[in-house]
């Protein structure tokens, strides 16, 4: 049974890890930097996958503090934990829900220098000219600039912006121990890595049409349902023992 949900979690957790990642603000800045500097897709695939280290490597340090919080509400709780957790995941749930509903989205990463705009635009300018303008406004795109600096750049704005929405996965994964925790933490890298390059990487190619707009509006509301059966998952574990 707890293979089974380790299984579970390690699905769940590459799967909000991987979509999150694709979501234009984790790729499409570099792409953007790459054709103004004209920038070769060696050193592209590089810095992303950089950039792609730091962002899992802020939100793992996150993580150890989630589970260190954890283990000290499962030595406090003891076998109520797996409610204590699962009603936390439903709250978790809940809040995107509410998100979701208030058509606000999530907060995303803005290239520095550049002016911020309002959450996701529903039936407004699509998610590459509101980066190419603040890319206009940025040090970045600037060729005067050095490449050094716009490379620093883009690592402190993807690294400075950690994996949230991964977080929760760090509590269902408490009953597992410090395996489970580098079990999920594998899991981040995994997922965050392959959805930051397999877009940047195919947007390079001049792959056109990838329509990950609505994913964008509606990631709070996926996250909603990702968490939701998360919660359940933790509360039926309690009770069917």
């Amino acid at each position: 049974m707890n293979t089974t949900v380790l299984a579970t979690l390690a699905a769940t957790g590459f799967t909000v890890a991987f979509f999150h990642a694709a979501l234009p603000t984790h790729w499409l800045p570099f792409v953007l930097v790459a054709r103004a500097r004209g920038w070769r897709e060696g050193k592209t695939m590089g810095v992303a996958l950089a950039a792609g280290l730091g962002h899992v490597a802020l939100t793992s340090l996150l993580g150890l503090g989630v589970a260190w919080l954890g283990f000290a509400l499962d030595e406090h709780f003891g076998e109520l934990f797996k409610t204590v957790a699962g009603s936390l995941l439903l709250a978790v749930a809940a809040y995107f829900v509410f998100q979701e509903l208030r058509g606000s989205g999530l907060r995303h990463h803005h290239l520095p220098g550049g002016h911020h705009h309002a959450g996701p635009a529903c039936g407004q300018e699509q998610d590459a000219t509101h980066l190419e303008h603040e890319l206009r406004e940025s040090p970045l795109g600037k060729k005067d600039t050095g490449d050094w600096a716009a490379i620093s750049g883009l690592l402190v704005m993807l690294t400075l912006s950690p994996c949230e929405a991964f977080l929760p996965v760090y509590l269902s994964g408490v009953q597992f121990g410090w395996p489970g925790f580098f079990v999920l933490s594998g899991i981040l890298a995994a997922g965050t890595l392959a959805g930051m390059t397999l877009f940047t990487w195919l947007t390079l190619r001049g792959l056109r049409g990838i329509d990950l707009k609505r994913l964008e509006r509606h990631e709070a509301g996926l996250l909603a349902a990702v968490f939701g059966l998360l919660g359940l998952l933790m509360l039926f574990l309690e009770h069917g023992h």
